[in-house]
C-alpha cells in the first residue's frame, strides 16, 4: 500500500489545527481509502495553544506527527524543512488555514497516478483581498520577465511532490530555501491545477507588507541577476549624463562668465536626485550581499526542540 504524506506548517492556528486534521483524515478515509497516509504539522513556535492541541491530536492519532520548533524560523524554512522530513511515497504540502482546498488532494493524487511528479496547485483568483491578489499578480508577471528560470505565477507552494523530488530538495542544502523557485527550476514532470482560493477559515492571516517584501526580494536575490544590471547601467547613464551637464555648465560660465549664474537649482537637483539614485541602488545590492552572507553563513534551517510519533507507526 502507498503512502501518502501530508505536511501542514502552522504558526498561531489554535482555530484551525484540529478541523484539518479531521478533514484531512476523513478525506482519507472516505476518498483515498486505498491509501495509507501520514499527516505531519511543523509548529514555528506558537505562542497560543497550538502546541498543546497538536499533542493532543497526536495521541489520539499515531499517523499524526509534530514538529515543535524551538523559535520562528520564517516563513520558508519550516515548510521546507516539513517537506524533507515525511516519508510517504509522495508528499502533499497544505497551508493550516483551509485557502489550500483539502478537496483537491484526491486530485492530486489522481494526476500523480498518471506520472507526474509534481501537481502545482495554482490559484486563478482569491476570496481574499483583491488589492493583494492584484500586486501578486504584477508580481509574477514582472519576476517572469526578469528571471532565467520561468517562475510559476500563483503558486504558492501548495502541491504535491513526488519522493524522487523531496529527495532532491535534501540534497539541495539551501539555508535559505525558496520552494517556488525550487520547484520551478529543478520541477520534473509537472501538471498544474487551477483553483479559486477560499477566505482563510479562522483566525488573522500571517502575511503582512514586510513578509510580502521578503519573498519578493528572496526571489528576485535568488532568481534574478537584473537589479544588479539596473544599477550598473543605471550608474552609468546617470555618470554619463552628470558628466556632460557638468562639462556644458562650465563651458557656458567660460563664454558667459559675467552674464551666466548657475544658482542653486542644477545644484540642487544633481544632488538630491543622484543622491536618491544612489541610496536606492546601494539598498538593492544590499540585499544581494544579504542573501550571499546567509548561504556563506549556513545556518539550520531550523532547530527542533520536541518530535511526536516518529517512532515507528502503530495501528490505530
Amino acid at each position: 500500500m502507498k503512502t501518502i504524506s501530508v505536511m501542514i506548517p502552522c504558526y498561531n492556528e489554535e482555530e484551525n489545527v484540529v478541523p484539518i486534521s479531521e478533514a484531512v483524515v476523513e478525506m482519507f478515509q472516505n476518498e483515498l481509502p486505498e491509501y495509507d497516509y501520514e499527516i505531519l504539522f511543523i509548529d514555528n513556535c506558537s505562542t497560543d495553544k497550538t502546541r498543546d492541541l497538536l499533542r493532543m491530536i497526536c495521541s489520539q492519532n499515531s499517523k499524526i506527527k509534530a514538529i515543535l520548533n524551538v523559535t520562528n524560523f520564517g516563513q520558508f524554512n519550516s515548510p521546507y524543512y516539513g517537506i524533507c522530513q515525511t516519508s510517504g511515497d509522495c508528499t502533499i504540502s497544505l497551508c493550516c488555514d483551509f485557502q489550500d482546498p483539502v478537496e483537491l488532494i484526491p486530485v492530486f493524487v489522481r494526476e500523480w497516478e498518471k506520472g507526474y511528479k509534481i501537481v502545482s496547485g495554482i490559484k486563478t483568483s482569491s476570496k481574499e483581498n483583491s488589492f493583494i491578489y492584484f500586486l501578486r499578480s504584477v508580481y509574477y508577471k514582472m519576476i517572469r520577465k526578469m528571471s532565467s528560470v520561468e517562475m510559476i505565477e500563483h503558486f504558492t507552494g501548495f502541491g504535491l511532490y513526488d519522493k524522487s523530488f523531496v529527495k532532491l530538495l535534501r540534497q539541495l542544502d539551501d539555508p535559505i530555501p525558496f520552494i517556488r523557485g525550487v520547484v520551478a527550476e529543478y520541477g520534473y514532470k509537472r501538471k498544474e491545477i487551477e483553483y479559486e482560493q477560499p477566505k482563510r477559515r479562522a483566525g488573522k492571516t500571517h502575511n503582512n507588507w514586510y513578509s510580502l517584501y521578503d519573498a519578493a526580494m528572496l526571489s528576485i536575490t535568488s532568481y534574478t541577476k537584473v537589479g544588479l544590471r539596473i544599477a550598473t547601467f543605471g550608474g552609468m547613464i546617470g555618470a554619463a549624463v552628470s558628466f556632460i551637464v557638468a562639462v556644458a555648465y562650465f563651458i557656458m560660465k567660460l563664454i558667459w562668465w559675467d552674464r551666466f549664474p548657475v544658482g542653486m537649482t542644477p545644484l540642487i537637483i544633481g544632488v538630491f536626485g543622484l543622491g536618491s539614485l544612489q541610496l536606492l541602488f546601494i539598498g538593492l545590492l544590499g540585499e544581494y550581499v544579504m542573501n550571499i552572507n546567509t548561504r556563506v553563513m549556513h545556518k539550520p534551517l531550523v532547530v527542533e526542540e520536541e518530535r511526536i510519533n516518529f517512532e515507528k507507526n502503530k495501528d490505530n
